[in-house]
């Protein structure tokens, strides 16, 4: 028991939800900062998609060895080297649209660093987080995502206003350099639990294995550790990991380009200051914050009580959430006031996020010693789609601005948003046919 007196596993969870939270402030931020300065100094949508796009490949680029890594080297270490280098890059780095190659450097710097957080965390919470315990816990730990970014809504555009784009970097180097303190000072490795059951489900290992976990006898009574391997063949070939890796590359798609285009969104296309709409720009990403915690609730709460099986649980809350953020998105072009586009956006992010209670927590229940390599493989898949979505998004709104002379028309952004409308609906469909909830990796 430590710190105010909680288990040593709702710490760790606390602690990774405090940084999922504080790595979105940093994204979000930078699309705010950036856009501000890149729009002063009369830089066009498509070269602004460009450097948006460029954290993605550094992103991409380090999420398989973010996986060998904490599995290794242990979630607990990778994770916090990781913080420290993304915030140390925010704290250096000026923000000038001009000086191009520095900040490409620079993203690709960060996007590389945050590239091992997810994987790491993954493999954290497999060690530490029972089995009856991981949706909500996973759910929870992501849910800080949207709590960021609708944080980073709500208070960096003021920020920006008041001591220019570069505080912005600042901000969330100190935000990044806090969170290291305090995972130095309360994270540790979970001890190794000796109960068969806990055992056999991956939960308690000191490191999940690279070289080997299970232990073989000896003729004297003691016992040796068995080397085995990853099994990347059974991992790169399997239909549920295809399922995750779907669905990881469809959320994310929606997740970047909201993410990155909704500021152009309001203030081009709807021709909306982020100054003035107050709270309710944050709402989507809010909204993102409850769902998925309601889905990460319901979706123990349907397999601990037997209502469904693990299978049909993670089925029918990923059909639910895709589903419902498909037409949302697909309406959202229709909308021409804020209001409309606030609910369209908030009810899009919403369900995705209640989906994340059937793919994302997914990797855990087919391969709980294997999670932070699974997620690292679906996690890049997440990152192609954010460095082929923002960039895309870039192109297709300078081609709409040609085509439809500027970006106010509601034909401008059409295809912006049905992309990850009908990518969802694809998406549900390959989750309901491949996905399993059975452990297919020892």
């Amino acid at each position: 028991m430590t710190w105010m007196n909680l288990p040593n596993r709702y710490l760790i969870v606390i602690l990774t939800f405090v940084s999922t939270c504080v790595c979105y402030i940093e994204r979000v931020g930078f699309s705010i900062a950036y856009t501000v300065a890149a729009d002063a100094a009369g830089i066009n949508q498509s070269s602004k998609g460009t450097i948006l796009s460029t954290f993605y490949y550094g992103y991409a680029c380090s999420q398989v060895p973010g996986g060998w890594a904490a599995q290794k080297i242990g979630g607990r270490k990778v994770l916090l080297l990781s913080f420290v280098l993304w915030s140390l890059t925010c704290f250096l780095v000026p923000l000038d649209p001009n000086r191009v190659t520095i900040l490409v450097v620079a993203r690709l710097l960060v996007g590389v660093a945050q590239g091992f957080i997810f994987p790491s965390i993954h493999t954290v919470l497999a060690q530490w987080v029972p089995p009856h315990e991981r949706s909500r816990s996973v759910s929870l730990t992501t849910s800080g995502m949207y709590l960021g970014a609708a944080m980073g809504m709500l208070f960096l555009p003021s920020l920006v206003k008041l001591k220019g784009p570069e505080s912005v970097f600042l901000a969330e180097a100190a935000l990044g350099v806090l969170w290291s303190v305090l995972w130095f000072k309360y994270a540790t490795d979970p001890p190794r639990s000796e109960h068969p059951k806990a055992a056999a489900a991956g939960f308690g290992e000191s490191l999940l294995p690279t070289e080997a976990s299970p232990r073989t006898k000896m003729e004297n009574g003691g016992s040796t550790v068995k080397a085995t391997k990853i099994p990347w063949k059974k991992i790169l070939i399997s239909g549920p990991v295809w399922a995750i890796v779907v669905n990881n590359f469809t959320f994310h798609y929606a997740l970047y380009v909201l993410m990155n285009w909704l500021p152009t969104y309001f203030e081009q296309g709807l021709q909306l200051s982020l100054q003035e709409m107050g709270s309710s720009k944050m709402m989507p990403y809010l909204n993102m914050f409850l769902f998925s915690n309601i889905g990460g609730i319901v979706a123990d709460h349907l397999v601990t009580k037997r209502v469904m099986s693990v299978t049909k649980t993670r089925k029918f809350l990923n059909t639910v959430g895709f589903i419902v953020a498909s037409i949302a998105l697909l309406a959202l072009p229709i909308f021409r006031t804020s209001g409309g586009a606030i609910l369209c956006s908030s009810v899009a992010l919403g369900f995705l996020a209640l989906g994340r209670a059937g793919f994302a927590v997914n990797h855990m229940d087919i391969a709980p010693r294997y999670a932070g390599i699974v997620m690292g493989v679906s996690n890049t898949a997440g990152t192609l789609a954010g460095i082929i979505g923002v960039d895309m998004t870039g192109r297709l709104l300078e081609a709409a601005k040609i085509e439809y002379s500027g970006l106010s028309s509601p034909e401008s952004w059409r295809a912006v948003f049905f992309i990850p409308g009908w990518l969802c609906i694809f998406s549900s469909f390959i989750f309901l046919v491949f996905s399993t909830g059975e452990r297919i990796f020892d």
